[in-house]
């Protein structure tokens, strides 16, 4: 630890702001508090401070200080916080101060938090957790990053290594001590029964992985059709913004645009597609091209149609995914006639219908809460989910495939080859958590942190 460079930071939000809060972390923060404000508080205790450049001795402002000594703090290490006025000429004062002082320097991204992993104070999970707290955006997010943050999948899987290490030492301990008289002869067994139950258990865990990674990134739900049909005008009216250029003439988007939305605290990523057509024009074949691939990858299909035209209902909706969820909207019902509703489910692949008026707002909250009752029953097993990362699941598909290894060996009678897959199964655990062998992805989940986090 006395090797590290103590760091510094704003951990704050832009400013200005009423508070801003400065960190400082490493073996210098003491040194580092007694430069600006003269001593160093009792531990975990709020004090007010005169905060002066240790240069000049000017006074750079008034602040409530906190001092943590190592090892009872969030890194491990020794830090101070200061509690500052959130203006920036106050922050500027204070890190141009902070920066002067021997041994202190501003911290990267992420390198609170990645101290706080090497001193044992979070698991890379739990660390991936407050990343995706962080990066939250709705309220089922929220949930499931908290979840995270306090070891759901973590905890789980230290509990799975040590059962696994476990079954371990019963293996090597036929292996090495199989000509001693008071080690039994059947300890093999017990390891692989233990192993067929764990084996089950994170199978049963990833059986549900899907819904939870798709969390994070949220309910995808493709707004498609043919030309003119009011599909932007839709999306600027779940979006309650001008996301989308509404014109008269067909063909007008060309590309796939994004809205994302918070529907009820869950997640929604809104797509308007180019119209569906036959053009020969390149470029709205293009935008046809994607419209289809956007489409067909989609959560939900919202297949947008003008109710005063005469073409069938799914005209042009084309070859879809047998799994695809495909609702039928009737839109511009303001401009027919008679605006009875028009029931075409369970035809040409569709699964609900809806008449709406994008326009001036029909049926759209029909449509909203439709949609949010949707969200929620496509999320409901995420309350559950381990699994939220796709390199939680690669971690588990590889230790279930080790374990399965190893309950193949049974009839061989090569006790070091189930061993040799028993400590693999353990590994790859060990690598979900961070305890063992990382340091090749550690960059690429620490780079995404803001400075000062």
């Amino acid at each position: 630890m006395s090797a590290h460079p103590t760091i510094f930071a704003l951990s704050s939000g832009r400013p200005p702001a009423a508070i801003a809060v400065v960190r400082i972390s490493g073996p210098h923060a003491g040194a580092a508090l007694k430069a600006l404000i003269g001593r160093v508080p009792e531990p975990r205790r709020a004090a007010l401070a005169r905060v002066r450049d240790p240069q000049s001795g000017e006074a750079i402002d008034e602040a409530l200080v906190l001092w943590f000594p190592a090892p009872a703090s969030e890194t491990g290490e020794d830090v101070a916080e200061l509690q500052l006025h959130g203006g920036q000429a106050v922050i500027a004062g204070v890190l141009e101060a902070l920066g002067r002082i021997d041994g202190c320097r501003l911290a990267e991204p992420g390198e609170f938090t990645r101290r706080a992993f090497e001193n044992g104070k979070l698991d890379l999970t739990e660390v991936e957790g407050l990343a995706d707290l962080i990066a939250a955006e709705t309220q089922a997010q929220r949930r499931q990053a908290f979840r995270q943050l306090k070891g759901l999948i973590g905890d789980r899987a230290e509990e799975w290594r040590r059962r696994l290490i476990e079954a371990l030492a019963l293996v090597e301990a036929r292996i090495d001590f199989s000509d001693e008289a008071d080690v039994p002869d059947n300890l093999v067994e017990p390891a692989l029964h233990a192993a067929r139950q764990l084996r089950d258990e994170i199978a049963a865990s990833l059986a549900n992985s899907g819904r939870g990674e798709r969390l994070r990134e949220g309910l995808v739900v493709a707004i498609a059709g043919p030309p003119n049909a009011g599909k932007s005008t839709l999306l600027n009216r779940l979006a309650r913004r001008e996301a989308a250029i509404v014109s008269p003439y067909p063909g007008t988007t060309r590309d796939v645009i994004e809205v994302h939305l918070d529907l009820d605290g869950y997640p929604l990523t809104l797509l308007d597609t180019a119209g569906i057509r036959g053009s020969t024009d390149p470029v709205e074949q293009e935008g046809v091209r994607r419209a289809r691939a956007r489409a067909a990858a989609a959560d939900l299909i919202l297949w947008v149609t003008d109710a005063s035209a005469a073409e069938g209902a799914a005209d042009g909706l084309g070859p879809q995914p047998s799994t695809a969820t495909v609702w039928l909207l009737h839109n511009k019902i303001d401009l027919v006639a008679s605006k009875a509703s028009r029931t075409e489910s369970g035809k040409d692949g569709i699964n609900r219908s809806l008449t709406i008026s994008a326009a001036d707002g029909t049926g759209i909250d029909a449509l909203v809460a439709a949609l949010s009752a949707y969200a929620g029953q496509f999320f409901a097993a995420t309350e559950s989910a381990l699994v939220t990362r796709a390199r939680h699941r690669r971690a588990l598909e590889e230790t279930v495939a080790a374990l399965d290894r190893a309950l193949g060996q049974r009839q061989s009678g090569r006790d070091e080859l189930i061993a040799e897959d028993l400590r693999a199964a353990a590994t790859t655990l060990g690598r979900l958590t961070g305890r063992v062998d990382v340091e090749d992805i550690l960059d690429v989940i620490f780079r995404d942190f803001c400075i000062g986090k």
